[in-house]
């Protein structure tokens, strides 16, 4: 999968569903417009709902591919990891940084949020 426009943000989320979703302790996604994302074969039908979360995995081996959020619904956010260019983007914030596991320490300016990053994250109409 390459980026076909730069993403929209960059956050690394560390809430207690994401990380064994992703079987990682601080996944990172960047975030596109849907309509500005393809896959191939098509992502289809989220895989498994949350209430308020939506997630896609990759249908023959089960690896995490995309999550939406009900209330960005201009958005879906990427594992960085699928992202070819990962090394040109720049995390913006750390959501739920409080459940940070204490022994992993990312040296980023990223802003740290203690919960979702809706504020951060839902820009408001001008």
């Amino acid at each position: 999968m390459r980026k076909p426009r730069p993403s929209l943000t960059f956050a690394f989320c560390h809430c207690k569903d994401c990380q064994p979703w992703t079987g990682n302790p601080a996944p990172a996604f960047a975030a596109f417009a849907p309509k500005d994302l393809t896959t191939q074969p098509p992502h289809g039908a989220p895989a498994f709902t949350n209430p308020g979360v939506s997630r896609w995995n990759f249908k023959d081996c089960g690896s995490p591919l995309a999550a939406a959020l009900e209330y960005i619904p201009d958005q879906i956010y990427v594992l960085l990891g699928l992202i070819y260019q990962a090394n040109q983007l720049l995390a913006e914030i750390h959501c739920f940084s409080k459940k940070q596991l204490p022994w992993l320490h990312i040296e980023d300016n990223a802003a740290r949020g203690i919960g979702t990053a809706r504020d951060a994250l839902v820009e408001e109409p001008e």
